[in-house]
Parts: C-alpha cells; sequence; structure tokens
C-alpha cells in the first residue's frame, strides 16, 4: 500500500445491504455502497422467555421520547422506534443495546435473538436486547422531513448523545425494566460497519457509558478519498477476473481521456449505453464491483458477483489462466453481460441517462425531502463528516475502477442534494472526526473489534494495511476469513475463523461482565 494507508498519515486526514442503486425506485446507481450490516429477521409470533412465559413477538415496535437537541433539550422530543426482548434475561444480566446504523430499521429483529452475535451474547450472559432506530431513518425522525434546515440535527454527536439519553431513560418493557439504568446493570454496545464505528466512537466520548462494546467491521477512520475500498476485492477476487477488469478499465479511461470521439462511440456501442458525461459511464461501471459487498460464507449471498466474473472468465466451458483472457475478450464479455443482463437488475426500465447520470440536478433523487429516503439521510453524513468516496487508485497503484472518478465527481453531487447548504461542493471535515472520535487510533478497555480479510470496509478499520495495531486483553482485535460483517451472523459459521472470532468475542464479554459492579 501507498504511505497514504500508513498510520502517520491519517491524522493529515466507516449481506450487506443493497447500495444506492435504484433498485428501490427512488436511489441512484452512481451512488456509492454505504456502509450497512446485514439485514436478519427473527421468527414471527409470540416468543418464550428463559422462566417458560410468553413473552411479546420481536416484531413488537416501541418507542421511546428521544430528545430533538441535545444541545437544546428546550425543543422537545421525537418518537424514536425500538425493538426489545427479554428471552434470555435474568436479573442481573447485561442490556445488550445495538443500532442498524443508516437504514430503516424493520427487518431488523433478529438480532435480538441468537440468529445474530448479539443473541449469542445474551444466551451466554442472560441479557437482555434491544434494536434502537437511528435518529433520521426510518421512522424515526425528529423533524417531519429531511430538508437540509432538518438535517442540521443529523449529526454523529447527536447519534452518540441518543444512545446515552435512552440507555440512561429507557423504561424498558420488561420486569425490572425501569431498575436496569448504566450503573444499576451492565450496558453492552453492538455495532456493525457505520454502527460498529458508533460503537467505538460512543466509548471514546462516553467513557464509563457501556461496560462493553463489539464493533464488527467498524469504520472508524473517516476518509474522504476512500479508493482502498477496492482493495480487498482486488485482493481476494479470482485472479483471472481482477487482471480483466483492471485491462478493460485501464483501456476505458485511456479511450474516454483521448477524446477519441470512434474509440469512445465503438465503447459506448459495446455496451449498448450512452451518457451525456462519460466519467458517469465509466463510474457506472463499479456497481459490478460493489456486488462484493453483499457476498458472505453462509449461502451464496452476493453471487451476482460471482455470476459477472463467471461472464468473462469462462469461454466455451474453460476458465481463463491466472492472467485472464485479455482485454479483447474481456471487454466484449464485460459488454454483453452489461447489455444482456445486468442492466435491467439495476436500472429496470429507466434510461441510462436516468439511471447512471449524475449531472442533472432537477431529479427527484436529488430533491426528494420526504421521511424514510435513507440514501439521503447518509449522504448528509458523507458530504459533511466521513467522506468515504469509493473512487478510481493513485496514478501508482492498481485499480479496478475508473481514475476518471475522484472525490470531486462526488462532492460536485453533495450541492444537488443540499443546495441550501452547500453553495460549492464541500470537503468532508473528516480530520474533525478522526480527532474527536480517534479513528484508528482508540485505546478504550473493553472494546472488541472483529474484521474481515475480504471486507472491503477493511481499510477504514483497525485492521487496516500498514496500521498493525496490536490486540490485547482489554481491546482484541479479531480477524477472519468473512466479508462485511460476516461475525455478526451465526449462519457464516460455517467458516472456521468466523466462528473463532465468535467465541473470541463472546469469551471477551464474559470476562469483562465478570468483574463488573453496580455503582448505583
Amino acid at each position: 500500500m501507498t504511505s497514504r494507508w500508513c498510520v502517520c498519515a491519517t491524522l493529515l486526514l466507516l449481506a450487506c445491504q443493497v447500495s444506492a442503486v435504484a433498485r428501490d425506485g427512488r436511489a441512484h446507481a452512481n451512488l456509492a455502497r454505504r456502509p450497512s450490516v446485514p439485514k436478519v429477521s427473527a421468527p414471527e409470533g409470540p416468543v418464550t422467555s428463559r422462566n417458560g412465559s410468553t413473552i411479546p413477538p420481536y416484531t413488537t415496535v416501541y418507542y421511546f421520547d428521544q430528545l430533538i437537541d441535545h444541545t437544546n433539550p428546550s425543543l422537545g422530543t421525537f418518537q424514536q422506534r425500538f425493538w426489545h426482548t427479554w428471552e434470555y434475561y435474568e436479573p442481573g444480566g447485561p442490556i445488550i443495546l445495538f443500532t442498524p446504523g443508516e437504514v430503516n430499521a424493520d427487518g431488523y429483529s433478529g438480532y435480538l435473538n441468537n440468529r445474530t452475535l448479539n443473541g449469542l451474547i445474551a444466551d451466554q450472559q442472560n441479557g437482555a436486547t434491544v434494536v434502537l432506530e437511528h435518529r433520521f431513518y426510518g421512522l424515526s425522525n425528529p423533524l417531519p422531513d429531511l430538508s437540509s434546515q432538518s438535517l442540521r440535527l443529523h449529526t454523529i454527536q447527536q447519534a452518540i448523545d441518543d444512545l446515552e439519553y435512552f440507555a440512561k431513560n429507557v423504561n424498558l418493557p420488561m420486569p425490572g425494566g425501569d431498575e436496569v439504568a448504566p450503573g444499576k446493570a451492565p450496558w453492552i454496545l453492538i455495532g456493525g460497519s457505520y454502527s460498529g464505528a458508533l460503537t467505538s466512537w460512543t466509548m471514546v466520548n462516553k467513557p464509563g457509558l457501556f461496560e462493553a462494546g463489539y464493533a464488527s467491521s467498524a469504520v472508524v477512520e473517516a476518509i474522504t478519498d476512500y479508493w482502498g475500498y477496492f482493495e480487498p476485492i482486488r485482493q481476494f477476487m479470482p485472479s483471472n477476473c481482477s487482471a480483466d477488469v483492471a485491462a478493460v478499465i485501464t483501456h476505458i479511461d485511456s479511450v474516454f481521456s483521448s477524446g477519441d470521439q470512434a474509440q469512445i462511440k465503438e465503447i459506448e456501442k459495446t455496451f449498448n449505453m450512452t451518457l451525456s458525461h462519460l466519467d458517469d459511464f465509466a463510474g457506472a461501471l463499479r456497481n459490478n464491483l460493489w456486488d462484493w459487498q453483499s457476498l458472505q460464507p453462509d449461502s451464496g449471498a452476493g453471487a451476482q458477483f460471482f455470476d459477472f466474473c463467471d461472464a468473462l472468465e469462462v469461454k466455451d466451458g474453460v476458465s481463463a489462466p491466472a492472467s485472464g483472457w485479455g482485454l479483447d475478450h474481456a471487454l466484449s464479455a464485460w459488454g454483453a453481460y452489461w447489455t444482456n443482463t445486468y442492466y435491467a437488475l439495476v436500472c429496470g426500465d429507466q434510461s441510462a441517462e436516468e439511471c447512471l447520470g449524475t449531472y442533472d440536478p432537477t431529479q427527484s433523487f436529488w430533491t426528494n425531502t420526504t421521511i424514510d429516503n435513507s440514501d439521503r439521510s447518509w449522504e448528509w453524513i458523507v458530504c459533511n463528516q466521513v467522506g468515504f468516496y469509493q473512487d478510481g487508485a493513485p496514478a501508482d497503484q492498481p485499480t479496478i475502477v475508473t481514475r476518471l472518478v475522484q472525490p470531486s465527481y462526488d462532492e460536485r453531487q453533495c450541492t444537488y442534494w443540499f443546495p441550501e447548504a452547500f453553495s460549492t461542493p464541500p470537503v468532508p471535515n473528516v480530520d474533525a472526526v478522526n480527532k474527536d472520535y480517534d479513528g484508528w487510533f482508540v485505546n478504550i478497555d473493553h472494546l472488541f473489534f472483529a474484521n474481515g480479510q475480504r471486507d472491503p470496509w477493511r481499510e477504514s478499520t483497525v485492521s487496516a494495511d500498514g496500521t498493525n495495531f496490536q490486540s490485547t486483553a482489554s481491546r482484541p482485535i479479531a480477524v477472519g476469513d468473512g466479508f462485511h460483517c460476516s461475525d455478526l451472523l451465526t449462519s457464516n459459521t460455517v467458516d472456521s475463523t468466523i466462528v473463532r472470532v465468535q467465541e473470541e468475542g463472546l469469551a471477551s464479554m464474559k470476562a469483562w461482565l465478570a468483574t463488573w459492579k453496580p455503582s448505583a
């Protein structure tokens, strides 16, 4: 890796979820993949607790009166949704708090039971589990729209303060639920991806509030030019596929940069696609690489990525050697796959300009301010605080995505999303985030980091190439062969390295909670 990724450089500078692709009719296919945790639902119907009593279903929705603005409590409260079970709870056990982060929290009830690591910890420690919807996602909105004015209350610090206020003030709907505040009971904070980073950031910002934390694929280091997203993909995808993808991208970048109209039209014909801006065309091909984030070891989830590689590398029933088939075949094969299979999956019946163009600020995906638009809420955090622009690598590094797309491409779009807030393209204030919440350099006791070698978000975690942070008993760092947040899912125990990560996490929780004593 280049020195850009060495530890000292940082101070100068987040299955799983479907990205901001136009598959929900509201998003856009050239928006970068969000760092989200896998959606896992729990069985419906009544639940039987450990003592044999029948308790409400996992899908029961509860509401908490959360402060609209923690810097101005006089503004009042809004209703923040949460889900909860005391299936495994016994008096004295921990309260295990989880937020799925930057998504509507419906469908995440699996994080209440032992389909996920949360439930394994609760089962082991006799704990109660909670899933809390993040402010400005789903139906937990401090204000009635997602305008720039409303989103001024959408910050990392407000989210951290939400977790504190919830823990200290919630009356959980279970026996003794009004007597389990921090100090009276141990609280464990769990998160993955962005919410994994939020776990770390909260424990830095609110020391002593949570007795322990578990941060999976935690994107703790905010990075504007996050070309490293594609590094684990390049390193671990089939070598023949990476060789041919790199060859095609290098060719397209060269042709598009040359201005040779005949060659440009030939590439457009190969992909049966024309866009008014060539960086949009080249950037759209990132979608095939973004599919890697959906991969999990359990059941072939995310198989679209390997369908793509097979389309490039299997010819007449024969697989290409490690060096690939070469540019001519790869370009033709990628174009055929894009035209005949993939475009419809990404864009449906939209035109290329509607689906993949990023230069028309009047399109509805920029201007839709209604609630439950997670793309818009996440882009606010991206534009202001974390960046994570998934663009082409520097010239001295190999790349599998276009170098025609750089942070300025994404920063321009911030002015389309939020023209009232940004008259000129903003540069996210990643330095402030990393300074305030310690980024890679977090040093908090009882915080467990779990990462995967194949995770495209690895380079913003404490397991990034070049960091070499040491795992300790008080701040363990466990790395398996998994993908994004693989260790959170019990279905992924088909991979023995993920089993080991989960076992280490469970052992740490057991050891840390054994020393806990009430302080209130």
